[in-house]
């Protein structure tokens, strides 16, 4: 079976080319970077997406670990994204609340 295409692809490689090109990121670029390594963890397919990712972290000088410690802290410290973009949202966002009964 060949790779996969993953159907926020062009979105996140929008994502990723945006962060190659900054040389020191904000703390929404390492949420932003830590969503996508998670949600390409094990995903057979964007190859490209995946090594490019590898490529900000080498260029930012941190490790996967690093990103993840960062981004807990960011977020025990309060952090929330302003809006939630569509691409951000994952299969257990509870809409419940927005719901037509």
């Amino acid at each position: 079976m060949g790779d996969q295409n993953h159907p926020l692809y062009s979105t996140d490689r929008e994502n990723v080319n945006r962060l190659l090109s900054k040389n020191s990121p904000e703390d929404e670029d390492l949420i932003d970077i830590a969503r996508l390594f998670m949600r390409y963890e094990n995903f057979p397919g964007a190859k490209d997406l995946q090594m490019d990712m590898l490529k900000i972290l080498k260029l930012w000088g941190i490790t996967k670990e690093e990103l993840h410690s960062s981004t807990r802290e960011i977020w025990r410290k309060g952090y929330r994204p302003d809006s939630f973009p569509e691409e951000m949202l994952g299969s257990s966002f509870d809409t419940s609340e927005n719901s037509v009964n």
